[in-house]
């Protein structure tokens, strides 16, 4: 069973229906009584870094997610903004993350992209597993994902440095420290590709 926070960012249904497709079963948490009993956690977000850590916090799940995610140790992913707000900080805002990964949030340095369009980063871009990690299997080679940020994950420690890809250079497009898991790219965008993965994290 796979829990799907919905604080009212991000693309849910999405999620819903990869899992539909690799009858993986699905469960939508808009409150702390929702997360009671949860398996496994995904933490969607789209949008301003503060906004979506001020929806969080509204909701009302933000203590019940701490509880399950760093004392009971469930596993959990974030994806995008969701992703960031794993971290300590944010270049975009001003509101702490969670701080269930050592890391801190930063802007792409504009001056060192080619593209015409320099931000966002957005489109297909290849995915670099530097670690073996069940959350990859069968996408260590050629994976291909979809991006749309202009902020990027900064790890302090290189041990939770899990995937990179390249945009004005190489950043970290995936983290991972014990339970928690993070994904910069949107797997539910991402075709096969991203079914694997999400049907890999219903695995682990």
């Amino acid at each position: 069973m796979i829990t799907i926070i919905d604080y009212g960012v991000g693309n849910i249904n999405a999620f819903v229906n990869v899992y539909k497709r690799v009858n993986v079963p699905t469960k939508i948490a808009k409150t702390a009584a929702d997360l009671e009993g949860a398996q496994k956690l995904i933490l969607p977000g789209v949008g301003h870094f503060d906004h979506a850590m001020s929806e969080l916090i509204k909701s009302g799940m933000r203590e019940k997610l701490d509880e399950l995610v760093m004392v009971k140790k469930v596993p959990v992913i974030g994806i995008c903004v969701g992703m960031q707000m794993m971290g300590n900080s944010s270049d975009e805002g001003k509101l702490e993350g969670l701080k269930w990964i050592d890391a801190s949030i930063k802007k792409f340095d504009e001056t060192k992209i080619q593209q015409v369009t320099r931000l966002p980063h957005m489109g297909w871009n290849d995915v670099h597993p530097v670690m073996s990690n069940p959350l990859f299997d069968g996408l260590e080679k050629e994976a291909l994902f979809y991006f749309l940020h202009s902020y990027y994950f900064e790890c302090n420690n290189t041990a939770d440095i899990l995937a990179t890809s390249e945009y004005g250079g190489e950043f970290t497009c995936a983290a991972h420290h014990e339970n928690v898991y993070g994904i910069q790219f949107h797997p539910e965008k991402s075709h096969h590709y991203g079914e694997t993965l999400l049907h890999n994290f219903a695995k682990l």
